[in-house]
């Protein structure tokens, strides 16, 4: 039996778009009032929050409350999916809310992973309550660029705390390109590269238990 429980609720969007979403809940004891949000891979490749389950679970399962949604256009969640994901950061946003008002929180990490990450990041300074921000593959890389080179400047600019993590082997960023693009950054950046891991492996299931880690050692130090 799992030491964690998950219950859908839906989320309202300002425009009127309906968002499937889960909150995992630790049965014993809640660690403190930090939520951790988690924004899922490109909708259009179809990413959506079922991919997060199993970091969702495990932040659960080591007492911190984590909740995942799929955005606009995805599974049961109404609306359609843009392209640059600028209509998803009203997602984001509209998921946090609900998080600050139901769950009672006012401290919030935000997770994005591949596509999810870039959308995140343009949310983190709309929404008071994120107290850091932690990226899973940003695609900084000049062809991801295309399509989610808007978003760049949002996070950039952030002096909330940020972790990025990346494969060395990421197929749309380079190690010297994500380099490139933190060496100007405002507030604090850390950078935790996954030796040989690329792109796609990272989302897979199996570097889960890696990525729980990963945060809850980040959250220790917000």
């Amino acid at each position: 039996m799992s030491n964690y429980t998950v219950e859908r609720i839906k989320v309202a969007t300002p425009d009127k778009v309906e968002l499937m979403t889960k909150v995992f809940k630790p049965n014993e004891e809640i660690k403190d009032n930090l939520v951790v949000v988690l924004v899922h891979p490109y909708s259009i490749l179809g990413g959506r929050q079922a991919l997060l389950k199993g970091i969702a679970s495990g932040l659960a399962q080591n007492g911190h409350r984590a909740v995942t949604f799929d955005m606009r256009g995805v599974g049961e969640s109404t609306g359609r999916a843009s392209l640059t994901g600028f209509a998803e950061v009203k997602d984001v946003i509209a998921v946090c809310n609900w998080v600050s008002e139901h769950l009672d929180s006012h401290r919030i990490l935000l997770v994005g992973s591949s596509a999810g990450a870039p959308i995140a990041g343009s949310a983190v300074d709309q929404i008071e309550q994120v107290v850091g921000y932690v990226s899973l593959g940003y695609p900084f890389g000049m062809m991801a660029s295309i399509l989610f080179g808007r978003h760049h400047k949002a996070i950039l600019q952030s002096s909330k705390p940020k972790l990025f993590v990346m494969g060395t082997r990421d197929g749309f960023t380079s190690v010297k390109q994500l380099n490139n693009k933190l060496s100007s950054a405002a507030g604090r950046n850390e950078i935790h590269l996954m030796e040989g891991v690329s792109h796609f492996e990272m989302e897979g299931p199996a570097y889960d238990a890696e990525m729980v880690k990963l945060i809850l050692k980040f959250i220790s130090s917000l």
